[in-house]
């Protein structure tokens, strides 16, 4: 960390739905109220190029993940929920961000297949992310990622772009340039918001920014982490959730400043 700081790559994600992920039971997608660490780690590496089956990237980025996230609007309804029935037979295909349908490999079904999908409808997310410095990442063979790769893929990704789920097309460019801070929260007080000022709801890791009020609401262990080398739930992190104060762009005082 230099004098003035840490280095932090500020995200907005904002799009007319955004699906943040959350622990998921039998056919239901449910979605948090902020973007999950396994999310944001999907999100990165398929504006990089990656496939899922690199899976140590994805685990080395994950590991190295330190951001915070803050809700510049608060939609109402805040959730939108999508009914999905489909009949499917063996041979049907569907599209996929590579440019290639991906087929099936199991057997056509009587019965429609169902599933229910949680959205956040015209939402807006301000997020700032650093990657850990650690001495692994260093010397011949190590696979390092610097923050400079990460916000230069954001502006010419190697594939489209989705926040969470394929139907969730950012409005714009997530990259919004970096700033300069000690901590993940005193980072999100430093980027101006587009809709709103005042407090905005917030979540960022407990040592990095402050764990008691007026600040802090509670303190909570935040399953969003996934083991990406077996696919399964990958346990949990220690997150603050509360507040932080923010100021409208100027730009956007001068519009009104209305989602």
């Amino acid at each position: 960390m230099t004098p003035a700081g840490h280095d932090w790559l500020v995200l907005r994600l904002e799009a007319p739905m955004v699906a943040f992920g959350g622990v998921a039971i039998d056919q239901v997608g449910v979605t948090r109220d902020f973007p999950a660490a396994s999310m944001l780690t999907g999100l990165i590496g398929n504006a990089l190029g990656w496939h899922r089956t690199d899976t140590a990237r994805h685990q080395n980025l994950q590991d190295r993940l330190i951001f915070a996230a803050r809700r510049d609007a608060e939609p109402v309804p805040a959730r939108l929920t999508d009914m999905q029935n489909a009949q499917l037979g063996k041979t049907d295909r569907g599209w996929t961000t590579w440019g290639q349908p991906e087929g099936r490999d199991g057997a056509s079904y009587a019965a429609p297949h169902r599933r229910q999908r949680d959205y956040l409808a015209d939402l807006c997310v301000t997020v700032v992310l650093r990657l850990a410095d650690r001495p692994e990442d260093r010397g011949p063979g190590a696979d390092s990622l610097h923050i400079e790769e990460i916000e230069a893929a954001f502006h010419r990704p190697a594939r489209p772009l989705f926040i969470g789920r394929k139907p969730c097309l950012p409005v714009g460019p997530i990259a919004q340039g970096r700033v300069k801070a000690a901590t993940a929260h005193a980072a999100l007080g430093c980027v101006p918001a587009v809709y709103t000022s005042g407090d905005c709801r917030a979540l960022w890791p407990v040592g990095d920014g402050p764990s008691d009020r007026p600040d802090a609401d509670r303190v909570v262990a935040l399953a969003d982490l996934r083991n990406w080398l077996t696919g399964l739930h990958g346990g949990t992190r220690m997150v603050v959730e509360g507040r932080v104060t923010a100021q409208m762009a100027p730009a956007a005082v001068q519009q009104g400043g209305a989602p």
